[in-house]
């Protein structure tokens, strides 16, 4: 099978944003680097007409070049994975690589392989979302992990107490990582497959719905979250802007769901949203 590759050169202030916007041209994998970022996606997928759009919505910012080849799909992220740092979150939680040696005891430590996947906690809405999830309660908690990438909240939640995870994510390297970063992680409560939210059919409600998508993806599927979940329930959501907040708090009520709070680190954002 053959990938789009897309390299992007600009200034590190705007490689967020960017990547933010080529995302929704389904790209599904990036890589940074200190030029700014390349980004990965199946030929017959990529939206040209949007990444053209792209272009010219960003025309003013300097410097802006796109570059874009044809490469056989492979792990990109192999050279990223040996250089990757660990990090911390809220002095809480370490997230590291396995050959990392982090000699200092944390509460809660992670180990994550990503590989092809999404979601090491370097990214400031993974960051986000395991932050939320350090204040709030998974004790025997039923939990649905909604485009999981690399399965890093459901390691979360299963550490955190949570009985039961269900896991999905569209992307086919998804399923085995985040099966591997599980096991890395000694969960065996979660449960891990291919598909969208709309492919499954969920028999019992969940106490604790979370999304780290997409603007576009949430509010397309807001309302079977809040249909998944039981009163009292919560939604947790990052993948957005500040400047999303508005929009999607209101798409929220719609279904039934009250802001409880937001999190923002940088430019990005979290929800807590609570079924009423």
């Amino acid at each position: 099978m053959y990938y789009t590759r897309l390299k992007v050169v600009t200034l590190a202030d705007y490689s967020e944003i960017l990547m933010a916007e080529v995302a929704e041209a389904d790209f599904d994998t990036f890589m940074e680097n200190e030029n700014g970022f390349e980004a990965y996606g199946e030929e017959s997928k990529i939206n040209h007409e949007l990444l053209e759009s792209i272009k010219i919505k960003y025309a003013h910012v300097k410097p802006l070049l796109f570059f874009i080849d044809k490469v056989k799909k492979e792990n990109w992220n192999k050279k990223w994975e040996k250089n990757v740092e660990p990090i911390v979150v809220e002095g809480e939680c370490l997230i590291r690589a396995s050959f990392h040696n982090i000699q200092k005891k944390y509460p809660y430590e992670i180990v994550i392989t990503p590989k092809m996947s999404f979601g090491t906690g370097h990214h400031q809405t993974t960051y986000l979302m395991v932050r939320n999830q350090l204040t709030m309660d998974h004790r025997d908690k039923y939990v649905m992990d909604a485009g999981c990438g690399t399965a890093i909240l459901s390691v979360m939640a299963s550490k955190r107490g949570a009985r039961k995870v269900e896991a999905f994510d569209l992307d086919e390297w998804s399923v085995p990582n985040g099966r591997e970063n599980a096991e890395i992680n000694h969960c065996k409560n979660i449960n891990i497959r291919q598909g969208t939210i709309r492919d499954f059919f969920w028999p019992n409600p969940f106490d604790i719905v979370l999304a780290n998508i997409n603007k576009n993806v949430l509010l397309d599927e807001i309302k079977i979250y809040s249909e998944c979940l039981k009163p009292g329930g919560f939604l947790l959501l990052s993948g957005f802007y500040l400047q999303d907040i508005p929009e999607l708090v209101q798409s929220a009520t719609r279904y039934g769901l009250r802001h409880e709070r937001q999190y923002e680190r940088e430019t990005w954002a979290s929800l807590l949203m609570k079924k009423t």
